[in-house]
């Protein structure tokens, strides 16, 4: 069963940069499309965008200007970074495999805060 964990800081200050990383096990990134999603509180979930087994990547419109998704073959982690973050950007992320057509495995989740 392939399995998903995502770390990072917990919290980052206002228009500095989130970074966080996907660590895969039992199963490859060169296979398949990865995904990044958060759920602010309160709110539903957002697709934030993937990139895919051959490392094509495509990001939700809303986000294209500040996010960045990459990977390391070798460590079979794929990372998100997004920049000039804000308090609306405080939210559960979640790595996931899937691209636009439906995820079906979900890292745990991890919380990150934006506050000075």
């Amino acid at each position: 069963q392939v399995q998903l964990q995502e770390s990072g800081p917990g919290l980052v200050k206002p228009s500095q940069t989130l970074s966080l990383t996907c660590t895969v096990t039992i199963g490859s990134i060169t296979a398949n499309y990865w995904s990044w999603i958060r759920q602010p509180p309160g709110k539903g979930l957002e697709w934030i965008g993937y990139i895919s087994y051959s490392g094509d990547t495509y990001y939700s419109p809303s986000l294209k200007s500040r996010a960045s998704i990459t990977r390391d073959t070798a460590k079979n982690q794929f990372f998100l970074q997004l920049t000039s973050v804000t308090p609306e950007d405080a939210a559960v992320y979640y790595c996931t495999r899937g691209g636009g057509g439906g995820v079906d495995y979900w890292g745990q989740g991890t919380p990150v805060s934006v506050s000075s």
